[in-house]
């Protein structure tokens, strides 16, 4: 497919703080009825929010922020001690009623789309496969998005982001609040408390909702340790 770009200028961005490396991507799903009104929304400044792109149903990519801007898109967050995700990050939405409305499949056409993007960013920023990250990962206690049913998996094999290798799962074990696991979510990237007000159940199931979409419920189990071990090895 021909990659369509429309610029659609966003006044809602400023200066990336004076060193600031962009070295995270993180992609949302912008979670309104339609793509009229989250473009709207992205480009009024009354709404102080904006991302650097967004991504239509049928693949059209509109150009927001220009990215060596610092777009308002990732809110209170945290990754890797971070807590300014917003000045060393790039962010995309893609149009989708996200779980309020209708959570739906992305279109195949918006993942063509976005696969191009993301590989001409992650390529001119450097951007490590770990820290292409979800809205949930660095703000697991207020996000869902991307969500559940978006195809991670696709991505990394397109060179963009990490995915486990096959691995056999199936274990039963409840392992809530392990110690080793909470730490491994921290090696990750993940803030967990007591050094991030974020409740536990809320980055376990961030976790799951990334790397185990079959089975979100917040509780550390074998199959959750297994995969983390995995993705810190991989």
């Amino acid at each position: 497919m021909t990659l369509r770009i429309v610029d659609r200028p966003s006044p809602n961005h400023d200066a990336r703080p004076e060193g600031a490396v962009i070295d995270m991507l993180v992609l949302h799903y912008t979670g309104m009825k339609t793509a009229q009104e989250a473009l709207a929304r992205l480009c009024d400044p009354a709404a102080k929010v904006s991302a650097h792109y967004t991504i239509d149903c049928d693949g059209c990519v509109y150009r927001h922020v220009p990215e060596v801007r610092r777009a308002w898109h990732a809110g209170v967050s945290f990754w890797a001690g971070e807590p300014n995700v917003n000045a060393h990050s790039i962010g995309i939405e893609l149009v989708n009623p996200g779980h309020e409305f209708g959570y739906v499949p992305f279109t195949d056409d918006q993942i063509d789309s976005l696969i191009e993007i993301a590989q001409g960013v992650v390529a001119r920023h450097s951007i490590a496969p770990a820290r292409v990250l979800g809205h949930s990962d660095v703000a697991p206690a207020r996000k869902a998005d991307p969500g559940e049913l978006f195809p991670w998996q696709r991505l990394a094999e397109n060179g963009i982001g990490v995915w486990p290798p096959p691995l056999p799962l199936g274990g039963k074990g409840q392992r809530e609040g392990d110690a080793s696991f909470v730490e491994n979510l921290t090696r990750f990237g993940y803030g967990v408390p007591p050094a991030v007000d974020v409740p536990l159940e809320a980055v376990v199931t961030a976790f799951q909702r990334h790397f185990r979409p079959s089975k979100i419920d917040g509780i550390c189990d074998l199959d959750c340790e297994t995969l983390l071990n995995a993705l810190l090895t991989h």
